[in-house]
């Protein structure tokens, strides 16, 4: 699933996300959502989750 509607992402989730610093590489880190910090339903970019290791970005994958 992709990431751009936040009903697709739950707390727990696996997911691949970009952070801020790998936006122009599109680099992806994986890892577990602790907390969805972005309130709107939907985001073109993805919605920006906090993985559980403290890693902040915009979600592209959910698995």
């Amino acid at each position: 699933m992709e990431g751009t509607l936040r009903l697709h992402i739950k707390s727990g989730a696996n997911v691949a996300i970009v952070q801020k610093k790998d936006q122009t590489t599109q680099a992806l880190t994986h890892g577990v959502v602790q907390a969805i910090l972005t309130s709107a339903s939907r985001h073109p970019h993805g919605i920006k989750v906090r993985l559980t290791n403290g890693l902040i970005g915009r979600v592209k994958k959910v698995y």
